[in-house]
């Protein structure tokens, strides 16, 4: 118990030391964190994918909707040499050149080097031909070395050809 008290002073003399000096440098008290945290770098790449989109029937009780279903299947390749598998649906706009579309895929492989899977979520708007497209790693869901793995993605159609550009970070 002696022990475990005499760590946690020694922890709680350090945080002590560092707002002391914080604050003393000029930092606010809401400026210091309450933990001492790895600092974590963003971290960017870019490459190739190919994609094979499937249409698919819709959902059975749910055809009035009139919303397009379609299977994902990707290969990345580049530094994310990942396969992903997942699901897209989409809706078109009552005006020509609008519509929308949400997605979820599971991308499994390696990043940098790194082994595991992760979730990507996509939402994308196409308003009287202006596209938005967000695309982002859900939370939690990287496995094994790609735990705690967060970030966005981008995507790039040139020439029939499909790139993306990956900014993340993996603590």
């Amino acid at each position: 118990m002696k022990t475990i008290l005499s760590g946690m002073l020694l922890v709680a003399s350090s945080l002590s030391l560092y707002t002391t000096t914080s604050l003393a440098q000029g930092q606010t008290s809401s400026t210091i964190p309450a933990t001492i945290v790895k600092e974590q770098r963003m971290q960017h790449i870019s490459g190739k994918f190919d994609v094979k989109l499937n249409p698919q029937a819709a959902a059975p009780g749910i055809e009035a909707a009139r919303l397009g279903r379609m299977t994902i299947d990707k290969q990345f390749h580049g530094d994310l040499q990942a396969h992903s598998l997942g699901e897209m649906l989409s809706a078109m706009g009552e005006i020509k050149g609008s519509a929308g579309y949400v997605a979820i895929e599971r991308v499994s492989g390696t990043l940098m080097g790194k082994k595991g899977s992760f979730v990507l979520m996509h939402t994308g708007t196409m308003n009287r031909g202006q596209p938005q497209l967000t695309i982002q790693v859900v939370p939690d869901s990287g496995t094994e070395e790609l735990t705690g793995l967060s970030g966005t993605m981008g995507i790039d159609i040139k020439d029939k050809q499909h790139f993306y550009n990956f900014d993340f970070v993996l603590p």
